[in-house]
């Protein structure tokens, strides 16, 4: 009767434990710089391999959505963003300076990406983008 008590209450504690974890947000959960960092990098990759401006453009507005996330000056709504769940973005999530750093200038090469009409351009920023995430994230 003891064991059947005591595997009855484990589960139930056990059940209990994924629920409340299955509850929290993403935000109180620990967000994962790394992945945001490695996903971005490979959509500025994406972008870089694009053979039309507008698959180039799509893909640096993911990469862009993963390093600043939704409240970033240039998170697009209207884009995919590939890293949602993940945490806040690259930049919010992390707590080194130098890699925030890193970060805001990946993002400013992707954002030059985006705004350039000339393909090959367009995706030498892509690859520079990626080149600079690469360096970040392990």
């Amino acid at each position: 009767m003891l064991k059947h008590y005591t595997i009855v209450m484990l589960t139930s504690l056990g059940i209990a434990g994924l629920a409340a974890l299955a509850q929290t947000p993403a935000s109180a959960a620990a967000a994962d710089v790394n992945q945001e960092i490695v996903t971005a990098a490979k959509h500025a990759q994406l972008a870089g391999n694009s053979e039309n401006i507008d698959a180039v453009h799509v893909h640096l507005h993911h990469a862009l959505n993963c390093i600043e996330g939704p409240k970033g000056a240039n998170f697009d709504p209207k884009q995919m963003n590939p890293c949602k769940g993940m945490g806040d973005g690259a930049i919010p999530d992390s707590s080194d300076v130098k890699i925030k750093a890193e970060l805001e200038a990946a993002a400013k090469e992707a954002q030059a990406g985006v705004a350039e009409a000339d393909l090959a351009k367009a995706q030498k920023h892509a690859r520079d983008t990626e080149v600079m995430l690469n360096r970040i994230g392990k």
